[in-house]
């Protein structure tokens, strides 16, 4: 991943994403949770890579192994694997990732919720591997790896600031949804006689928890609109037949007197006097 493209640090930059404030792009400064995940992953990779029995430890006890149903149903499973990494190059390409796009996520979020966001799309990113390899569409194996969670950065930070330039290898400016798409398409290749088909099902399944996480308070508030907006039809369409019912009733009354009401159109036209009385009230 390269650096931020430096004409993004001027003031007249607006995020193209309704309804998110304006991003300054510039050379990330360290925020405390993207610090704080730096550590922790790197310590930990430091750790095992200098005890080994450790390594073999953290693989046995905390990735994802779907080694049988009970060991798939080891929730904790979903977090710990986020922080073990196979190699030098793995750590160093996912920290990379970390350190460049998680600080513009947990500037408009706040650590806290970056934490949550970074966890669930690792999380997710680790659910869908147990499902399939024990369906036996994948082949089994530990998962580890930050992956899921720097796919979802990426995907999120793409519908957000989809303008947004990187420089890929530091000479080729792309917008950031550029990168996002072409990444998720070659993971999408990979699915079909790939290596890693875990880990690409792990990117995958993080991206989509990242679109999902921005998008998810719209469409509530969507659906919540809509679905107040049709109990609210829904009573007004039966005020106007209890009104539409009331009045033939009393019509009714009018032509051939209280006494040719039934039991039921009396309980309407009492029900429907209370029901006057109590707005009168109010």
């Amino acid at each position: 991943m390269g650096l931020y493209d430096r004409d993004y640090t001027q003031d007249s930059f607006r995020s193209s994403f309704r309804g998110t404030p304006p991003m300054r792009m510039f050379f990330p400064r360290p925020s405390t949770v993207v610090t704080r995940l730096l550590i922790i992953n790197v310590v930990i990779f430091v750790i095992s890579a200098i005890i080994r029995p450790l390594e073999n430890l953290f693989l046995m006890w905390f990735s994802v192994f779907p080694r049988s149903i009970g060991t798939s149903l080891q929730l904790w499973r979903l977090i710990t694997y986020q922080f073990l990494h196979a190699d030098l190059g793995h750590i160093f390409v996912n920290m990379l990732a970390l350190f460049f796009f998680g600080p513009m996520l947990e500037r408009i979020w706040g650590g806290r919720r970056f934490l949550t966001f970074y966890l669930i799309c690792g999380a997710v990113g680790g659910l869908l591997y147990p499902l399939l390899a024990l369906a036996g569409w994948l082949r089994v194996g530990p998962l580890v790896g930050a992956s899921g969670a720097i796919f979802g950065i990426l995907a999120a930070g793409a519908v957000l600031f989809p303008r947004q330039r990187v420089y890929v290898w530091g000479i080729f400016p792309i917008p950031l949804m550029f990168l996002a798409v072409i990444l998720a398409l070659i993971s999408i290749l990979n699915l079909f006689g790939g290596h890693n088909t875990g880990g690409e099902v792990a990117h995958l399944s993080g991206a989509a928890a990242g679109v999902v996480y921005v998008f998810w308070p719209a469409w509530r508030t969507k659906f919540k609109l809509k679905r107040h907006s049709g109990r609210w039809e829904k009573k007004i369409t039966g005020h106007r037949n209890l009104q539409f019912e009331v009045d033939r009733i009393l019509q009714k009354v009018h032509d051939y007197g209280i006494h040719s009401l039934t039991s039921k159109e009396k309980k309407i036209l009492k029900d429907a006097t209370k029901a006057e009385q109590m707005r009168n009230r109010l």
